[in-house]
């Protein structure tokens, strides 16, 4: 009789464990589900906030093409073709100077840019003491070369930024992809 009683117990104890197992397993499930449904709508409002996709009036950060507006302008010189980076930078935003970048394929050499306004140093949250453009209008320019000499035409150039609001947002890098025709290397 000891023995029925001790498999009883023991089996016993086996499906109590499974049933806990298993009431616990469904529980943490449904808390997981509802956790994760409330903290997408949360950060979905909370984005909308940021950029204003509820009320434009009441967002409290500018969208990154509303922040900054740029452009590129080429002009054919003597010496290759010169690109103009533009930045109309909106007030309370200011642009990275480290972080401005012109790539393009090899065989094509630039001079290193020279910008229409200097720099201003902050000490940023993200990057420490860095230099940084915070007037309305910069112009970043370079001259493109081929490097036999020779003109080449839809040369494919990715011209790379950063920037952040004041407020507190900073936005990812940017990139802008163009094409430059470049000039002829006249002597």
């Amino acid at each position: 009789m000891s023995i029925k009683t001790a498999t009883l117990t023991v089996i016993n104890k086996r499906v109590s464990r499974k049933s806990h197992l298993l009431a616990l397993a469904l529980m943490s499930s449904s808390l997981l589900t509802g956790l994760s449904m409330t903290s997408m709508s949360a950060q979905a409002a909370g984005l909308g906030e940021l950029f204003g996709n509820n009320n434009a009036a009441q967002s409290k950060f500018l969208p990154v093409d509303k922040a900054f507006q740029v452009g590129s302008i080429t002009k054919a010189t003597s010496k290759g073709t010169q690109l103009s980076i533009t930045f109309d930078i909106t007030p309370g935003h200011y642009v990275y100077k480290d972080k401005l970048t012109v790539s393009f394929p090899k065989g094509i050499s630039a001079t290193p840019l020279s910008f229409s306004q200097s720099t201003v140093s902050i000490d940023d949250p993200t990057f420490g003491k860095v230099p940084v453009f915070t007037q309305k209008n910069m112009v970043a320019t370079t001259t493109l070369t081929t490097n036999n000499g020779k003109g080449a035409k839809n040369v494919p150039v990715i011209i790379g930024w950063q920037g952040c609001s004041k407020a507190g947002l900073c936005y990812p890098p940017e990139k802008i992809k163009t094409t430059v025709n470049i000039a002829t290397v006249r002597k």
